[in-house]
């Protein structure tokens, strides 16, 4: 079966609507999701939270099943790196200087019948 674009960010999204939801459950408040940097360091932020005072800076990915590794598996070292480097970026663009920040990485396996 071939998977489209359409089908590969409708998937992404859902994704990231299931970490948010998630996320707020567990007491994080959210600052934003989708963040493109609009300079150096190019890249996108899937959703920026707050915990306590820390600044929280999310990766979602989201499979519907392990066939291509599991969601862990698509992080290395040089997105988590870029992920950091992100986050102080949407930092500075706001002013704002946490006493902590950090990266998480929220894995998402949709089942294949239902949500």
């Amino acid at each position: 079966m071939t998977t489209t674009a359409a089908s590969k960010q409708a998937l992404g999204a859902y994704g990231e609507d299931v970490a948010a939801r998630y996320l707020v459950e567990q007491g994080m408040e959210l600052l934003d999701r989708n963040w493109r940097s609009p300079g150096d360091p190019v890249g996108e932020i899937d959703l920026v939270c707050k915990d306590g005072d820390a600044l929280v800076v999310c990766e979602v990915k989201t499979r519907t099943g392990e066939e291509g590794g599991t969601p862990h598996e698509a992080v290395d070292a040089d997105k988590l790196d870029r992920l950091q480097r992100l986050g102080q970026r949407w930092a500075a663009l706001r002013g704002c200087a946490p006493p902590e920040s950090r990266g998480d990485l929220v894995a998402v396996l949709r089942p294949p019948k239902g949500a």
